[in-house]
């Protein structure tokens, strides 16, 4: 068998078509795209700190809501969606089974009729406690892998407009 090519029919091939303007975009955006790049952290994060806090029956973001709950007294819904940068609605969803797990308590506003005030529980407290050594664990190891974890910090507070 030979195995010769004829350097002539190399050159005769035609070259790569360029790529297409619309390719070039599609590129640039997903190499460039800051709202792209922090939604895929986002989403890698949040199942990681879920496979994490699994053996506690929390998700990541059951744990935020507690911890935003974690203090003396009620607090305001809207203060707590503020806080957590969601919306009543969302934030009146992730509530259902809290509620229903016996971990936050719901009550009406005597300041504000519409408005609802919440509270963590002796439940939910407990629930924290045993979340905790899960999530400073996965938060340590998150941690070591990022060049500077305060900066990013930082940047993203300043991002979302937290005081």
């Amino acid at each position: 068998m030979d195995m010769r090519v004829d350097i002539n029919l190399i050159e005769a091939m035609p070259e790569e078509p360029p790529t297409p303007p619309d390719r070039l975009m599609t590129l640039h955006v997903r190499d460039t795209c800051l709202c792209l790049h922090a939604q895929r952290a986002a989403r890698v994060l949040a199942r990681r700190f879920d496979r994490a806090l699994r053996p506690v029956g929390l998700t990541n973001g059951q744990f935020s809501l507690l911890m935003s709950l974690n203090r003396p007294g009620r607090v305001r819904m809207r203060d707590v969606a503020d806080l957590l940068g969601m919306d009543r609605t969302t934030l009146t969803a992730a509530l259902k089974p809290l509620n229903v797990g016996g971990l936050v308590a719901t009550s009406s506003d005597p300041d504000d009729r519409r408005g609802r005030l919440l509270a963590l529980t002796d439940s939910g407290r407990r629930r924290l406690a045993e979340a905790m050594p899960a999530w400073t664990m996965t938060q340590r190891a998150v941690e070591a892998e990022l060049e500077d974890a305060d900066r990013i910090r930082r940047d993203l507070t300043r991002l979302a407009g937290v005081k």
